[in-house]
């Protein structure tokens, strides 16, 4: 049976993207690698945070379905690929989930299609990676099918904007192609921006992430030699983001995490390294200060033990959130794992909690989990909000705790209180 679209990839990315498209009446079908996940979906289960079983069962009850067989691939009219691109061992992009969903593809590719790439990654890869492949069968991009880029700009767990008012970036190899994506987009997004060709679209991408992380490195250094010259960072950025025009608030943290700000823009840095045979200089410093995060946390906390006359050595140091962000149970490059490590490293003995984290995956057998944080806090020699999740009531746990670091900025100031 013929539908509108299928989603390659049902993640973060990709499921909301099938929901959205099936809430404005699309036919969509989704397809996956992973047999549970696609079993969970057809029995109206959701696995990622922004849908709920609810909104799974409903997508199903409107005519989603997923499958694991790519031949029913062959009956729709558009293919989005959003698989995940995570960085390989050379700090370039690993392409090789990619290359996988294009393969799969192009064994389907018939004329008339459109093929979608949102699978963040570096400038040329729709035009020299994934274009080359869907041709091999003779088909040719621009002319027998459309071939177009469109960023994911998906944020989790963000509850003012989603896939329908988030505007979408969509960039084809034609400008033929450009509007049948524009079109397809169209019927379920709010605004569309259109770029000149794939690699502006690629690009666009790429700018966002590494605006953020560069403005995010920006304040965590502000945030070292601030603590040293005795002057409150968090209430110098509250005073500076009060002008209406010219400054947008950045915070410091812990470190980045997710699936974008310590990926993405180690993408470009790679790209140009590689093609041009110089550095991205703010990207790679960046880098550097943001990656250093969790080890300066490590020195502010033995400082605070130090005041208290113990060693980092034999203390119990208690993480509130090891989630990349709030209210979110994704744990993908959270900063909270190097902390942790590094603590340990250092001989601390490591708990944590975290109301979306039954289990913390690569330290359940390092980090004990406590089930109650404010008795954990009162017992712990030291706490570290990590992450802030709304289920905490910080300033209560803070009263309650030995010692208390907040890397967040959110505790009301007192006695053996830190802040970042």
């Amino acid at each position: 049976m013929a539908v509108d679209a299928a989603v390659i990839g049902l993640g973060y990315v990709g499921l909301p993207l099938a929901q959205a498209a099936t809430r404005a009446g699309l036919s969509v079908l989704g397809f996956d690698i992973d047999e549970r996940v696609v079993a969970s979906l057809n029995a109206g289960r959701s696995h990622v945070d922004d849908l709920s079983s609810a909104d799974v069962a409903d997508m199903r009850d409107r005519g989603f379905r997923a499958t694991t067989d790519p031949a029913e691939l062959r009956e729709a009219g558009t293919l989005v690929i959003s698989v995940p691109t995570p960085l390989s061992p050379d700090g370039g992009p690993d392409l090789s989930a990619v290359n996988a969903a294009v393969s799969t593809v192009a064994a389907q590719l018939r004329p008339g299609m459109l093929v979608i790439l949102e699978s963040t990654t570096y400038p040329g890869t729709t035009d020299e990676v994934v274009r080359p492949v869907l041709e091999a069968g003779g088909l040719t991009a621009g002319t027998d099918f459309h071939l177009a880029f469109s960023p994911e700009r998906i944020d989790p767990g963000n509850p003012s904007f989603g896939a329908t008012n988030t505007p979408k970036v969509v960039g084809g190899h034609t400008p033929g192609c450009t509007e049948a994506a524009a079109s397809f987009y169209g019927k379920f997004v709010d605004t569309i921006v259109r770029t000149k060709g794939t690699r502006e679209a690629e690009m666009a991408k790429l700018l966002e992430n590494t605006y953020r992380h560069i403005n995010i490195a920006l304040v965590n250094e502000m945030a070292r030699f601030c603590h040293d010259l005795d002057i409150d960072l968090w209430d110098v950025i509250n005073a500076a983001k009060s002008k209406p025009f010219g400054f947008q608030a950045f915070y410091p943290g812990p470190g980045v995490g997710g699936h974008c700000i310590p990926i993405d823009p180690n993408y470009l840095s790679h790209n140009v390294r590689a093609r041009l045979g110089y550095p991205f200089r703010f990207v790679e410093l960046a880098q550097e200060i943001n990656a250093t995060m969790p080890s300066y946390i490590v020195r502010r906390a033995q400082d605070a033990l130090n005041e208290d006359a113990k060693s980092l050595r034999g203390s119990t140091v208690l993480l509130l959130g090891v989630t990349y962000k709030p209210d979110i149970a994704d744990e993908r490059e959270s900063p909270a794992v190097p902390l942790a490590r590094q603590l340990i490293s250092h001989g601390a003995a490591v708990q944590f909690h975290d109301p979306k984290v039954s289990e913390w995956r690569g330290l359940s057998e390092h980090a004990t989990r406590v089930e109650d944080p404010a008795a954990a806090a009162a017992a712990a020699d030291l706490t570290i909000l990590v992450q802030n999740h709304r289920e905490y009531d910080v300033d209560a746990l803070a009263g309650g705790a030995q010692r208390f670091f907040d890397t967040r900025g959110v505790v009301t100031e007192g006695e053996r209180i830190e802040r970042l």
